[in-house]
C-alpha cells in the first residue's frame, strides 16, 4: 500500500507518542517493553477501524493534543476520556467509530476520566519496526517517530487504505469498557517477596487508600500513604531482578511504588503484582487519585483473564474477525 501523509500535529498536549502492545524479549539487553499502557484500549481502538490488534496508535496523555486530517482517515478514540472534539465544537463519542475529512481538526478539550486516551487510525501508523515493534522508549530515544514524544509541526504517516462506510457506526460494549474512576481498587496477587513484610505491613497494604503523587510516568506511579512494615530481620533491597508492569515496589520509605512499561530491573523487594485485567485501571490513574489493593488467587487472576479475553472473542466474532 502507498504511504501517505495522515496527520499533523497542530499542539502535541502534554505528552504524546506512537505506540503499539510494545516491545519484548529483549530486557536481557536493558530493553524495556514500552507500549501502550493501556494495552485493552489500544487493542479495541484498532480493531474498531479493522486494523490488527498489535499495530501502532497514538497515545495521549491529560489533554492538549490537536491534530489536523491530511485526508480522508477512518478513526476510533478508546481508553481515558479526555473530551475530544471535531473542529472544536462538536463532541466525539468514546469508543466508537469516526471518519475524518481532509482538514478536519481532532482535539482533546478536558479530562473527564482516566489520563490516557489512544487514536487508532485505519492502516496504522508507518514509523520503523525496531526489535519487533513500534513503540517509543522514550528513556533511550528510540522507536516511535524519532524515539521521541511528538512535537508542534511533525506530520505523522500510514498506510493508504479506503475508508469503509459502513463501519462508521461500530460501537465497543459500553458495558464492557473498563472505568477509569478517581477512587481505584486493583486486584493483586501477592508475592514473590511479600514474606518480607510482618502481618500489620500486609494488613496495611491490603486494607488502607493510597494517593498518587505527582512523581508518576511511564515508568511507574509513586503512591503516598501509610508505611508498610517490613519484618526486621530482613533488608530494605534486594539483588536487582527483572521487572514487569504492574510489580508493586516497597522502596526503604515504606510506601508503595506501581512499576510501568520503562523499566527492566529494580532491587527493591516486591510485595505483589496487579493483575492483567486490572493494569488498563492503573495506567489511568493521574495526581490525586486514590487507590486501594485487593488481594486474591493466581486462579482468580486466570479466570478474570479469560473473561475478558473471551469478550473480545465475542466482539471480534461480530466484526467478522
Amino acid at each position: 500500500m502507498e504511504r501517505v501523509a495522515i496527520f499533523e500535529i497542530v499542539e502535541p498536549g502534554l505528552l504524546t507518542t506512537v505506540q503499539d502492545l510494545g516491545r519484548f524479549g529483549f530486557s536481557r539487553f536493558g530493553v524495556p517493553p514500552s507500549g501502550a499502557l493501556d494495552r485493552f484500549s489500544l487493542r479495541v481502538g484498532n480493531l474498531l477501524v479493522g486494523n490488527e490488534e498489535s499495530e501502532a496508535t497514538l497515545e495521549t496523555t491529560i489533554m492538549g493534543l490537536k491534530l489536523k486530517a491530511l485526508r480522508k482517515l477512518f478513526i476510533a478514540i478508546t481508553g481515558g476520556d479526555l473530551s475530544p472534539l471535531l473542529n472544536n465544537e462538536e463532541p466525539l463519542e468514546m469508543w466508537k467509530t469516526h471518519v475524518l475529512k481532509e482538514g478536519d481538526l481532532l482535539s482533546f478539550r478536558a479530562l473527564r476520566s482516566g489520563c490516557r486516551a489512544y487514536v487508532a487510525v485505519q492502516g496504522g501508523i508507518d514509523v520503523p519496526l525496531i526489535m519487533k515493534s513500534k513503540a517509543t522508549c522514550l528513556s533511550a530515544k528510540f522507536g516511535g517517530f524519532e524515539g521521541r514524544a511528538l512535537k508542534k509541526g511533525d506530520i505523522l504517516f500510514g498506510r493508504g487504505t479506503r475508508v469503509s462506510c459502513d463501519r462508521t457506526e461500530l460501537r465497543f460494549p459500553p458495558e464492557w469498557v473498563p472505568p477509569f474512576v478517581k477512587e481505584a481498587t486493583l486486584r493483586v496477587v501477592l508475592g514473590p517477596q511479600d514474606d518480607h513484610f510482618t502481618t500489620e505491613g500486609l494488613r496495611t497494604f491490603q486494607s488502607s487508600p493510597y494517593r498518587v503523587t505527582p512523581h508518576s510516568d511511564r515508568m511507574g506511579i509513586r503512591l503516598d500513604g501509610p508505611k508498610i512494615e517490613r519484618r526486621p530481620d530482613v533488608e530494605d533491597s534486594i539483588i536487582s531482578e527483572s521487572l514487569i508492569p504492574g510489580n508493586i515496589q516497597v522502596p526503604g520509605d515504606g510506601r508503595p511504588l506501581i512499576i510501568l512499561n520503562e523499566s527492566v530491573t529494580g532491587g527493591y523487594t516486591k510485595i505483589a503484582t496487579i493483575i492483567s485485567v486490572d493494569l488498563p485501571k492503573a495506567a489511568q490513574l493521574k495526581p490525586g487519585d486514590r487507590v486501594q489493593f485487593e488481594a486474591v488467587s493466581l486462579a482468580e487472576a486466570h479466570r478474570l483473564l479469560r473473561d475478558q479475553e473471551d469478550r473480545l472473542r465475542k466482539f471480534k466474532a461480530f466484526l467478522g474477525r
